[in-house]
């Protein structure tokens, strides 16, 4: 079973006016992982496709999605998978590729069709391509490692970059996610924001009564959204972007854009925030 929603930009005028509800409806994706389902959120930020399949032993198919305007998803699009549950496989363009707990699958544009299958839960997330590059499974031990932060500010943090230049080459799409080390939970403080992409996270492996507050908006209007495991956010170019938790989580980047250049952000002063 397939579902997709649309989710339309919003400017950062009528963000100001939103309630706690309108915010939840425009900038996060809940109940994404649904045993037996493909659910899919087509966003107007980039063109960004972002959701999750949960075979939960059988079988899922992903071919058509209409929001996309193709026959096949990957007609005119490259796609990242996340395995963030135990073992499954993930078959596209006449391979099959195992895949392990936080193992990450990169799809070029024109493979076809893709079937899920195991007990895997796969996160999806896609953009736009213009070019073919080789599909290819990456272990984390393949991944880029940056370490960042410290434990005397609560953000001492490992960023594993999967789909990324130092890594693999793609068309727009860039993808890892972020480990935060014991005691940490504040991620990508001081803030920033990319006028030139957006941003989408994806935070699990976290336990039922942790929460992440998620942080958004401009600089001097922000919001913040209250965030459980498995949910996703989709952050606009113009809002900030950073979150503490109430316990500790991982969260996957996933970002599409002018560039693929992971460096290009403008960091915020903790004196500009309010």
């Amino acid at each position: 079973m397939l579902t997709v929603r649309t989710v339309h930009a919003v400017d950062p005028e009528a963000a100001k006016a939103y309630d706690t509800e309108k915010l939840r409806d425009r900038f996060l994706a809940e109940g994404m992982f649904k045993e037996g389902e493909i659910r899919l959120t087509y966003t107007h930020y980039d063109r960004m496709l972002v959701g999750a399949a949960v075979p939960n032993g059988g079988d899922l198919l992903l071919d058509e999605v209409k929001e996309c305007g193709t026959k096949s998803v990957l007609d005119r699009r490259e796609m990242a998978v996340v395995n963030i549950g135990d073992a499954g496989s993930v078959a596209c363009g006449g391979e099959t590729y195992a895949m392990d707990h936080g193992d990450v699958l990169y799809l070029s544009k024109g493979l076809g069709a893709i079937t899920f299958s195991g007990m895997g839960r796969f996160y999806i997330a896609s953009a736009p391509a213009h070019k073919v590059f080789p599909a290819r499974l990456i272990k984390l031990e393949e991944a880029a490692s940056v370490n960042m932060g410290a434990a005397e500010t609560a953000n001492e943090r490992t960023i594993y970059q999967f789909v990324h230049p130092t890594v693999m080459e793609s068309c727009q799409l860039v993808l890892g996610y972020t480990k935060f080390h014991g005691g940490s939970v504040w991620n990508t403080m001081p803030a920033h924001r990319h006028d030139r992409r957006m941003e989408a996270y994806c935070y699990f492996d976290m336990d039922e009564k942790t929460r992440v507050f998620h942080f958004m908006g401009e600089p001097d209007q922000t919001r913040h959204l209250v965030v459980k495991n498995e949910e996703a956010i989709f952050s606009p170019p113009w809002s900030i972007h950073c979150g503490a938790g109430t316990g500790s989580y991982t969260f996957i980047w996933a970002m599409a854009g002018d560039n693929v250049d992971y460096t290009d952000m403008d960091f915020i002063a903790m004196e500009d925030l309010r």
